[in-house]
């Protein structure tokens, strides 16, 4: 299954979808840059999660909070205090790394939510090696925050300390009463945003699994706090895991995972993960949290302002409660990729057997709808051809390919996940038709280009 992962990145460069960044300067361990194919897919993840959550329903609104926001903000939320991870160094080699890492990967045992002193037990007890020299010579584990820390202004001082944000829920919470005047909206509802995250990880890895730079699609859904948070927490449940169904991830590879207490958030009263399964394990995918009423409480508490929800029909004014589900987009990209990924054996021309790689991604995600493949650079083609392409740019994002054998041409679209070719020949000069053929069928048919708009129309 690590081949699997290993063919995935490196086609992932090879094409575009994703790359190291700053690969010219040796690159920054774990940064990677989404190439033009890949912010497409990107884009087309984002776009249908929000058509999904936010534009299909009438009790969701958006919002695109500040990365950078008041540090009295990251107080309150107990993020400077608590937000932390568990370090431990060799002391033979210096290397550095998260102790429930190391821990798990050479015993399988899961320490979340054990204390410092307890770690070192059970790394002891197991005498666990370093991976970098192989001693076992380890500093006793210490918290450290994962905030990444900036300052405002000219002075490097305390009072120009701030943080990049951990996490996009803060801006929701901290905006809650300003969207609840504006929007009008009544509880049940929510507030969604898509946005980027920061967390100064010691150990990223897994290509684009765990970075340092991430982004987050969630929204926090308030509600009553005598509502059946169970029921609207099952609820939601099911909408995720139907989602997971849209971007193509097979249910079978899809895995609820409850959340033990102890090893829950501190303001959770319940987490569910949905875990799946990628090639290098079963790892968590999103997540969906019942935040209870803790985050307004704690602001309320901080700012000294009401954050209070006032209930006409009850006459009563409460604190709502909170759920939210969250979605890695990264994480999400990169099991699309993996559940799209396809190698075929097909016969050639010649009667020759090739593998074929193909992306079989949802026709919604596939970063180009239609690829135009002239059969030749003859101007008569490309005229014809660069017509085509004029007259679906404004509906569809359409690939434009000329260089290379028409076969080659079909094994790039193929390797790219684009659904339909359509191949300009010396017939098309006669009868005005063109050849469309499918990704995942491989079938051709001759289509008259005045019936493409509704061919695409009906299958797109």
């Amino acid at each position: 299954m690590e081949d699997l992962m290993e063919k995935i990145t490196n086609l992932a460069k090879k094409r575009g979808f994703v790359f190291p960044d700053s690969e010219i300067y040796g690159g920054l361990a774990n940064t990677w840059d989404f190439g033009p194919l890949g912010i497409e897919l990107k884009n087309n993840i984002k776009k249908l999660w929000w058509k999904t959550f936010v534009q299909e329903r009438m009790d969701m609104v958006g919002l695109d909070s500040a990365i950078i926001m008041n540090p009295k903000v990251w107080e309150a939320s107990g993020h400077v205090s608590g937000f932390t991870d568990q370090l431990v160094d060799c002391k033979s080699c210096k290397n550095r790394l998260r102790a429930d890492h190391l821990v798990e990967d050479a015993t399988g045992i899961d320490v979340e939510g054990k204390s410092p002193k307890e770690v070192l037990e059970i790394i002891n007890k197991n005498k666990v090696k370093c991976p970098t020299c192989g001693k076992i010579d380890w500093t006793e584990p210490r918290n450290f925050n994962l905030l990444f820390k900036t300052q405002i202004g000219v002075l490097d001082d305390a009072k120009s300390l701030a943080y990049l944000r951990g996490e996009t829920a803060q801006g929701m919470f901290a905006d809650f009463k300003l969207i609840l005047a504006t929007s009008r909206k009544k509880i049940p509802f929510g507030i969604a945003q898509i946005g980027k995250a920061f967390r100064n990880e010691v150990t990223p890895g897994n290509f684009i699994f765990r970075t340092r730079e991430f982004e987050i699609a969630e929204f926090e859904y308030f509600i009553s706090p005598k509502a059946d948070w169970q029921k609207i927490f099952d609820e939601w449940l099911g909408i995720m895991q139907k989602f997971a169904d849209k971007i193509g991830l097979d249910k079978n590879k899809l895995h609820l995972h409850e959340i033990p207490t102890e090893k829950r958030a501190h303001y959770s009263k319940r987490t569910v993960d949905l875990e799946y399964d990628f090639p290098f394990g079963q790892k968590e995918l999103w997540g969906i949290a019942y935040r209870t009423d803790y985050d307004l409480s704690a602001h309320q508490k901080h700012s000294s302002k009401d954050m209070k929800y006032f209930d006409q029909e009850t006459h009563e004014a409460y604190i709502p409660h909170v759920i939210e589900p969250t979605f890695g987009v990264e994480r999400t990209l990169l099991a699309t990729l993996v559940a799209a990924y396809n190698e075929e054996e097909v016969s050639t021309a010649t009667g020759e057997k090739e593998t074929r790689i193909v992306l079989k991604l949802p026709k919604e995600l596939a970063p180009f709808k239609i690829a135009i493949l002239p059969l030749s650079k003859k101007p008569e083609l490309e005229k014809i051809a660069q017509d085509i392409f004029d007259s679906f740019k404004e509906s569809y994002m359409v690939d434009y390919d000329v260089s290379q054998s028409i076969g080659k041409r079909y094994r790039r679209q193929d390797e790219i996940g684009t659904p339909y070719c359509i191949t300009v020949d010396f017939e098309t000069l006669e009868d005005k038709t063109v050849t469309v053929r499918d990704r995942d069928t491989m079938k051709q048919e001759r289509i008259k280009i005045t019936k493409l708009p509704e061919y695409f129309s009906k299958n797109l």
